[in-house]
């Protein structure tokens, strides 16, 4: 099993790819973002000085990130591989990252762009409901997503609500941004020959980009 990194829009499904690919592989899904989480719901002094610097409105450097990753990619349940979420951003954070690999003895392996048209992103987008009690998001739009009885959380049985920040201005402001910023890292690991790409496209299933995602990972 490869290394996997996966780069992709809003509403591109990624997050459902990521808990069919890691359940079937049994490996872990590694997110800069839950790195920091912890850290600083473990009360640690590394996650005191993240806490006050995001209190501040800092960025948590890249010294950080790498720090993080590092203890955590050289864990035991990711030596057979894992998918890496929300890192990196751009190409200086990609020369970190493959130095990081190279102190570990761990190889880049493959990054899966979903590419997703802007117009169906934000159908889906504007779909989603969300649980306020457990968190749980479902989509109308995608059926293995659509909760079981209407209106109602799978989980913990609450009402769902619409996503307050799910508007169309704000959805084009995030996805603009996320294209404008992320086209160079494209480009770069196109360059490096180890970007494959998933059109998501409006009649694909959740096992349908499951199953494209197999097919790299197994044909790489």
């Amino acid at each position: 099993m490869k290394n996997i990194i996966f780069i992709a829009p809003p509403a591109a499904g990624k997050g459902t790819a990521s808990a069919l690919v890691c359940e079937k592989y049994n490996i872990p899904h590694i997110s800069t973002g839950d790195l920091l989480r912890d850290e600083i719901a473990n009360q640690t002094k590394l996650g005191v000085e993240i806490k006050d610097a995001m209190a501040r409105g800092e960025f948590v450097s890249d010294e950080v990130i790498t720090k993080l990753l590092k203890k955590r990619l050289s864990a035991k349940d990711a030596k057979k591989g894992y998918i890496l979420d929300g890192y990196p951003r751009n190409i200086e954070q990609a020369h970190i990252y493959e130095d990081l690999l190279k102190s570990i003895n761990k190889d880049l392996g493959i990054v899966i762009f979903f590419d997703i048209d802007k117009d169906l992103a934000m159908e889906r987008t504007l779909s989603r409901i969300a649980c306020p009690h457990c968190g749980t998001s479902y989509n109308l739009l995608v059926n293995e997503l659509k909760p079981k009885l209407e209106g109602i959380c799978d989980k913990c049985n609450s009402s769902l609500e619409i996503r307050s920040d799910d508007t169309p201005e704000s959805f084009i402001t995030r996805f603009d941004t996320y294209i404008n910023k992320t086209q160079s890292l494209i480009d770069y690991y196109k360059e490096k020959n180890v970007l494959r790409e998933i059109k998501v496209e409006k009649d694909l299933s959740a096992q349908d980009i499951f199953s494209k995602v197999e097919e790299i990972v197994n044909n790489d």
